[in-house]
Formats: structure tokens, sequence, C-alpha cells
């Protein structure tokens, strides 16, 4: 009789059910965790890009030459089409003029005449800024009229410089603006004092 009752306390040992009963709790824990988490930012492409300014370089739509656009940061540090982030800058849409603008859809060529390169400056980096234009290719062999503009974008969208520069051949670079950012993201010093960048290629 003795064994038997021994054998059948052993059986509801409640050691073991303090722990099965720690092993469901962790478990639950450990749901509400992943529940609480944001899946928006798990997803791929919904984190934000922060920028301080962007440098926005358009020229006629339908234009089919290829205009570069280079910038250079206080630290030396240099963006342009085939080195797309440097420092805190970033070149985000590099055009090639009418190359590579035709996309198919729904089996018909769709054009899109927009010649635009835009660059993000990320952070606040003390110092000058210089924007440089190059005409890296031409197709017809016309000067190209190429409007640049540098919108400050925080607290609030400024523009800092807007104008236009004419690149009359193939290999033309002109400097289209220089501007310094100061530690608190002032910008002041706004100039076009000729500087260049363009490595020869």
């Amino acid at each position: 009789m003795r064994r038997k009752r021994f054998a059948r306390e052993a059986e509801v040992d409640p050691f073991y059910d303090m722990l099965f009963n720690m092993l469901i709790a962790f478990v639950f824990c450990f749901i509400v965790a992943l529940l609480a988490m944001n899946p928006k930012a798990l997803k791929a492409g919904d984190i934000p890009s922060k920028a301080e300014f962007i440098v926005n370089v358009s020229w006629p739509d339908m234009n089919p030459n290829d205009i570069d656009t280079w910038v250079q940061d206080p630290a030396g540090n240099l963006v342009w089409f085939r080195a797309r982030e440097a420092g805190l800058m970033h070149l985000d849409r590099d055009d090639r003029g009418l190359a590579n603008d035709v996309i198919v859809v729904n089996g018909r060529q769709v054009v899109n005449p927009l010649n635009q390169e835009v660059v993000t400056i990320r952070g606040i980096a003390p110092g000058e800024f210089t924007v440089n234009l190059h005409y890296y290719d031409s197709k017809d062999g016309q000067p190209v009229e190429v409007t640049v503009s540098v919108i400050k974008v925080n607290p609030r969208a400024e523009v800092v410089f807007y104008g236009t520069v004419t690149l009359a051949r193939k290999g033309d670079e002109a400097t289209a603006a220089r501007f310094t950012v100061l530690p608190d993201g002032t910008v002041t010093n706004v100039n076009t004092l000729p500087k260049t960048l363009v490595q020869r290629l």
C-alpha cells in the first residue's frame, strides 16, 4: 500500500507543476513581446530617410544629353555617379538624359521625359559644400541650360540657392553653387565662385 501511494504522489509532484506553469508564462510573455513590436518598422523600404538639404538638378524634358551632378562636403568627400554615397551625402537619382528613360508597361513603351538628379545631405556637417555640374555626354552637340536648387529641409523648407547654368559642350564643368553650413544648420556665404571637382575619367 505504501509503495502505491508513494508512486502516485511522485506523479503529481508540485515542483514539476510549477516548472510547467513558468514555461507557459515565459511563452506567453514572448508572444506578447512579439505582438508589441511595430510591424511597420520591420518592413523593408519603410525606414524614413532623413534629409537636411536637398540638391535638385534639372534640365529640359526630353533633352537627350547627360548632365552629371558632383557635390563635395567640408571633409572633401565627393558624391557623383560612381560614388553614390560619401559622408552624409547620397545621390538618390542619376539621370542619363534619354538613356534608360523608356520602360514597358502592359506591352507598350512609355518614355519618362523628366531629366533630374537629386542629392540629399542627411546631416549637419559644418563647413563649405560645393555643387558642380558636368556635361558628361552629348547626343545632339547642343548647349544645355541646367537649373539648380538647394533646399534646406529642417525645421521648414527654405530655398538656399536657385539658379541656372549653361553648359556649352561635352566635357564642360561649372560650379553651380557653394554654401557654408554652420554648426546650428544655418547657411551663409552662398556664392558661385568656380572650383573644379570633376575627376578626369
